[in-house]
């Protein structure tokens, strides 16, 4: 459903989001799913927003792995997707297997890739608040 639009929760979430974020980040590449709602919630960040297909709801976990692969950026990037990929996509890049975890609309996952020795990259969590952390944080 790429046209669904964000609700009048969804904006407030998008905008806590967006605060919260640009305090932590303040520059990052704001990368979003074609859908509608996606495109919205990115929208509050006030920046440019890319477009990608591989955080589209049909697309596959193991695709949007392989593109942050290969999607080395010396900013952060803020991705703007939909379950149940996102979910998988954390799980992989924390245990290598794209298990089933559950991301509550909303959220913010906060994972920073660090490298070890010799060009091994390990992935690291740094925070998961949920919209009601992110309303309490004003």
């Amino acid at each position: 459903d790429l046209a669904r639009e964000l609700t009048p929760v969804g904006q407030q979430q998008a905008r806590a989001m967006a605060d919260w974020l640009r305090a932590c980040l303040p520059s990052s590449v704001v990368c979003a799913s074609p859908a509608l709602r996606a495109q919205q919630t990115a929208a509050a960040w006030g920046a440019p927003i890319q477009t990608e297909a591989v955080l589209s709801p049909e697309a596959a976990a193991q695709d949007l792995i392989a593109w942050l692969q290969v999607t080395l950026s010396p900013v952060p990037l803020i991705l703007v997707g939909h379950q149940p990929i996102l979910g998988q996509v954390a799980a992989g890049l924390m245990t290598g297997q794209c298990a089933p975890w559950a991301v509550k609309k909303g959220a913010i996952w906060w994972l920073q890739r660090r490298e070890r020795e010799l060009g091994a990259g390990q992935w690291v969590l740094r925070a998961v608040l949920s919209p009601a952390e992110l309303a309490s944080c004003k």
